[in-house]
């Protein structure tokens, strides 16, 4: 068996709901605490069965840490699954795709709806990715699903495993600094992302992601919040030294990357940043998206 290239959630629907959901109701999508030890194992590829579903499998791998040069039509920035689900979507704190898997069906408030896995993997396509989602039953996405659920073997289903999805890093205090977040990155970014946060490229491919910018997550996607970006700082960031950071610095340098321009949200409400924000951004976390930072509004998207 050749060897694999190393390289980019949450409660299921339970038996009966009381009554109606609606878009006030929280998503059912929650993650455990970070000092809870992650305790469940994926399987290692020498389990993987040479057959047919093993095959699928080893196709689903291969989209899932070489998508955008493996699904062109689908990615319009310069992002793998990968870059946000690290170690193949093996990793604990950095959404592994066996804490995500055994959670669906599932609410999520986002889009206001009972979500499957493959609606999931759909929204990472058109935010995470600035992409257009494959279809449902395409090839690729049963290919994905398969990848994803191989994972989860022998994981239970509708549990909150420990290490699923980015633990949350509370708001320090004080909140957060631009300036500090720009020396953090300085120090312990630019080395792998550039100083324009560009990402780096070896032979036209990236492999350092872009952190703003046309080629990178866009407005939409979930890593735009400060305070998602902030947990998935803390416990994976710098790369290989995890935890590294304080709070504060994660949040800071959250705040720093996300208040610099990147691709337009799809779901753009009449051509208005404003009125986009009214509707998706004003009760989604902590993030910049149509406020004014030193006299400008974050949000207006960039070209091409």
């Amino acid at each position: 068996m050749k060897a694999w290239m190393p390289t980019l959630l949450l409660l299921a629907v339970g038996s009966a709901l009381a009554a109606p959901i609606t878009m006030e109701d929280q998503s059912q999508l929650t993650v455990p605490p970070a000092q809870a030890p992650a305790q469940f194992a994926p399987p290692a590829e020498g389990e993987l069965p040479d057959n047919a579903f093993g095959k699928l499998v080893r196709e689903g791998h291969a989209l899932f840490v070489d998508t955008r040069r493996l699904m062109p039509d689908a990615v319009g920035n310069g992002m793998n699954c990968s870059n946000c689900h690290l170690d193949q979507g093996r990793m604990a704190h950095s959404a592994p795709m066996w804490g995500a898997y055994p959670m669906y069906p599932a609410y999520r408030k986002k889009n206001d709806k009972v979500n499957t896995y493959a609606d999931r993997i759909q929204g990472c396509f058109q935010f995470s990715m600035n992409g257009k989602p494959p279809a449902a039953d395409s090839p690729q996405m049963t290919a994905l699903s398969a990848y994803a659920y191989w994972l989860s073997t022998k994981a239970p289903t509708g549990v909150e495993l420990a290490g699923r999805g980015y633990p949350d890093v509370p708001q320090p205090q004080g909140g957060y600094d631009f300036k500090r977040g720009q020396q953090v990155y300085r120090e312990q970014c630019a080395i792998c992302h550039g100083d324009k946060g560009e990402g780096q490229k070896v032979a036209g491919e990236y492999v350092m992601p872009p952190l703003w910018g046309k080629d990178s997550y866009n407005w939409g996607a979930g890593m735009h919040r400060i305070n998602t970006a902030a947990s998935f700082i803390k416990h994976n960031m710098p790369l290989g030294k995890s935890g590294s950071l304080s709070d504060q610095q994660a949040w800071d340098v959250a705040a720093w990357i996300n208040r610099h321009e990147r691709p337009q949200d799809p779901r753009l409400v009449e051509g208005s940043v404003e009125k986009t924000r009214l509707k998706f951004h004003a009760n989604d976390g902590v993030n910049l998206y149509g406020q004014k930072v030193e006299g400008v509004v974050i949000g207006q998207g960039t070209g091409g």
